[in-house]
């Protein structure tokens, strides 16, 4: 097993601030071997990256562009072939990453130890200090995904768009998994991480941003929406069944004049329609988890959910909120609980003993 990182990193269209960043890191007192992957970057981008082997570092290629989380996958796997057991800090090739933080993230990697596996997060502050002001753009992505994170997990994490991060040996494999070819890949991963058995741990780094980071390939609006799109999906299904059950409440109430029954027919109707879409595809668990045991876990929690919604309700109405705003408190916060509770338990396929119990990382020396 060997006690040097490996780094990692992405690359699409990039300058000479790549070479010299290999340059720099190829010469320092850890000679760490340097892993780049060309996204598909083209001709014109072929003297950057011969110039980068001649620094030092390894350089495979795509041959079209297929997106960071891609190019991050064919890291991972190139890394596991060359350098097995190799730790692994990845780093983004336009200057945002300083050869000091990229030593400060090892650093912290091989120090993590114990039962779980850790990976550590090169957290910038958002102030610009050390590199200008930090671009609108960024300052927007950040809060967007942050606030997303947070949301779906409960979780405070200063900076999730980090591309500067750390990762101990046995989480290569899980990584190599992990769905996404683009910006969402590396949110998709801090979601999935604790339940996947993996931490989370953040190191301050440097906030550079040069030229107003007008080399970053991150567009806000879209790649927001990709990364949000799982949330984004899973309350289009939530609205589509409220829209459903109040439809099916009307007619039923009207060709019957029943209400009890009404209410649960169409309940039922909505519920069954939820659990479908969620199943195909919010959560794409339909080749993962059997129907009978994703049903299950589904009418359960639902079960749960209305047992807490009566509760939660007359606890905030007691407390002397308003009915309304009590039940948008409640509708709100079961929400969350339920997307939660579907990722990480309804929807979630059955792991492996080795995955329900990762094993230890190792402390580098």
């Amino acid at each position: 097993m060997t006690g040097v990182h490996v780094i990692l990193i992405p690359a699409f269209e990039p300058d000479g601030r790549l070479v010299e960043l290999v340059r720099v890191l190829r010469d320092g007192p850890e000679r760490a071997p340097v892993l780049i992957v060309d996204d598909g970057s083209g001709a014109f981008y072929r003297d950057v990256f011969a110039a980068a082997e001649t620094a030092g570092a390894v350089v495979v290629a795509h041959p079209r562009n297929r997106g960071k989380g891609a190019a991050l996958r064919t890291g991972f796997a190139e890394i596991a072939r060359r350098w097995p057991a190799a730790p692994v800090v990845t780093a983004d090739a336009d200057g945002q990453h300083t050869p000091e933080d990229i030593r400060r993230v090892a650093v912290a990697l091989r120090r993590a130890s114990g039962a779980t596996p850790t990976i550590v997060l090169g957290a910038r502050s958002f102030t610009g200090a050390g590199g200008g002001a930090v671009p609108m753009r960024s300052r927007v992505g950040n809060v967007i995904t942050r606030g997303l994170f947070r949301l779906a997990t409960g979780q405070r994490l200063t900076d999730t768009q980090t591309g500067l991060r750390g990762y101990p040996p046995p989480v290569l494999p899980w990584l190599q998994r992990l769905r996404g070819d683009r910006f969402e890949y590396e949110f998709a991963m801090l979601l999935r991480a604790r339940e996947t058995g993996i931490a989370l741990a953040e190191v301050p780094i440097a906030t550079v941003y040069l030229e107003g980071n007008a080399s970053s390939h991150f567009r806000p609006l879209s790649d927001s929406v990709r990364v949000s799109a799982p949330l984004l999906r899973f309350t289009a299904s939530a609205l589509l069944a409220f829209a459903v059950d109040t439809l099916a409440l009307l007619l039923l109430h009207t060709l019957t004049g029943w209400l009890l029954f009404s209410v649960v027919a169409a309940r039922v109707i909505s519920a069954s329609l939820n659990f479908a879409v969620n199943r195909s595809l919010v959560f794409g668990a339909a080749r993962t988890v059997p129907l009978r045991t994703a049903a299950a876990r589904y009418f359960s929690l639902a079960g749960l959910l209305l047992t807490a919604s009566y509760g939660l309700l007359t606890a905030l109405s007691d407390l002397g909120l308003p009915l309304p705003a009590a039940k948008l408190v409640t509708d709100a916060t079961l929400f969350v609980v339920s997307f939660a509770v579907q990722r990480a338990v309804v929807f979630a396929p059955a792991r492996s003993p080795a995955e329900r119990s990762p094993a230890p990382m190792p402390v580098w020396e």
